[in-house]
């Protein structure tokens, strides 16, 4: 670990620090192995414990998983950030899987979002212009 040289009444002695744990130390001099105990304060760590409160539990309604109820309508979502350039579908047309529904500009690059699935758009949420952040819903088809 670490290495000295301490001379004493003339006599020089080569010491070896092998491992410091709490107030035991073990070491050598000149090649003879010691475990010494040192009459010292350990120091503690100046920084501050963390204590966080206790959650409450939750109550019966808001443990609940509450179901949407256009569940059988598939959201299709911003794929990243970015703002709505073109929109090509409106309420009630019928789309088919690949169809471009909106182009927007994410990353200085238009983007193009795809129907996944086949059906009618039922809910358009976004109009040219808006920005949207990831994943945020843009459309849904029934």
């Amino acid at each position: 670990m670490k290495n000295y040289k301490f001379t004493i009444g003339g006599s020089i002695y080569d010491v070896e620090i092998l491992s410091f744990e709490g107030k035991n130390i073990k070491l050598e001099v000149n090649g003879t192995p010691y475990s010494v105990a040192v009459d010292r304060e350990v120091k503690t760590s100046k920084t501050p414990v963390l204590v966080r409160t206790s959650v409450p539990e939750p109550t019966r309604s808001e443990s609940k998983i509450k179901k949407n109820i256009s569940s059988s309508a598939t959201p299709v979502k911003s794929p990243l950030p970015g703002t709505i350039l073109y929109v090509f579908v409106n309420v009630g047309d019928e789309v088919k899987v690949g169809q471009k529904l909106i182009c927007m500009e994410a990353m200085k690059m238009e983007n193009n979002v795809l129907a996944e699935k086949e059906g009618k758009v039922t809910v358009v949420k976004v109009k040219v212009g808006d920005s949207v952040l990831q994943n945020d819903h843009l459309l849904e088809i029934l």
